[in-house]
């Protein structure tokens, strides 16, 4: 009787061991709940931030939990690339050599009407939310197609590139141009192996949306708006996030993932009679 063949146990396709990320406004918010999902899944994490304090530490902490090395680089990334992109990859190479996982996360929220708004503040939008993105995954790509990674790309977009809001119209613009990125990158970067997507969260509690904590009625109206309820942490970002950064999602190239608890699918909702 011939003998069987051992048993081999598959590998997890969501595991993240052995890969090195770079997460860009990585200490607070959306950023820091992806950075804390990845190291969760297995992979190293270098995080950059605007300051190191105790928010940034804390998800250090949270990361190193996990068994990875944690790192933080301290960056602002809201000026032209050329002004900090050389020092900073050296800085990369210093604390966490081989990133191949790359998450654009680093970006700004500004509240003005559109009749009021300047140059000024609509370039700053434009600049760290599509910008500073764009020419950090280009110099990364630079040196994963020069030596042949197959890497992984993901931005954090918005449901507000698909659904706008009147006061927010450089956000929008902003966040719209991110998801015709990811698309464009995909199809530039995926022969060279290089996997680009995009999440795009829909309201969640962050210390940009901390008004919903002390307003609780606009807090009742966006959890209406939202088919299932819920305006929830950043942390519901993170599993979503290292799907799309996983070999579970290989054929998963220049989509944007909406995480928005059906806002999006929602023309809008039957209002209360108690609201009437």
């Amino acid at each position: 009787m011939p003998m069987s063949k051992p048993h081999s146990v598959p590998k997890n396709p969501f595991d993240l061991g052995g890969h090195r990320a770079l997460v860009t406004g990585g200490t607070q918010g959306v950023g820091a709940a992806i950075a804390v999902a990845i190291a969760n899944a297995g992979a190293d994490v270098l995080v950059t931030g605007l300051r190191d304090d105790e928010t940034a530490q804390q998800t250090l902490k949270k990361c190193r939990q996990s068994g990875v090395q944690a790192e933080l680089i301290t960056i602002d990334l809201a000026h032209p690339p050329g002004d900090y992109l050389d020092p900073f990859l050296a800085e990369i190479d210093q604390k966490m050599p081989g990133i191949d996982l790359l998450v654009n996360n680093a970006g700004t929220y500004i509240d003005t009407p559109f009749l009021e708004m300047d140059f000024d503040r609509f370039q700053s939008t434009m600049h760290l939310n599509v910008t500073a993105g764009f020419f950090l995954t280009q110099a990364l790509a630079n040196r994963w197609v020069e030596t042949n990674v197959p890497a992984r790309v993901l931005f954090t977009g918005s449901i507000n590139g698909f659904l706008s809001e009147p006061h927010h119209v450089a956000y929008d613009t902003s966040k719209g141009a991110v998801a015709a990125m990811v698309r464009s990158l995909c199809v530039a970067l995926a022969p060279h192996r290089i996997r680009v997507n995009a999440i795009a969260p829909g309201l969640v509690r962050t210390p940009l949306t901390d008004v919903l904590n002390q307003d609780p009625r606009l807090d009742a109206w966006m959890k209406l708006h939202t088919p299932n309820g819920q305006v929830p942490p950043p942390e519901v970002c993170g599993g979503a996030a290292v799907f799309l950064l996983s070999d579970a999602a290989e054929h998963v190239q220049g989509q944007t993932l909406l995480i928005d608890g059906g806002m999006s699918a929602w023309q809008q909702p039957d209002v209360p009679d108690q609201w009437l």
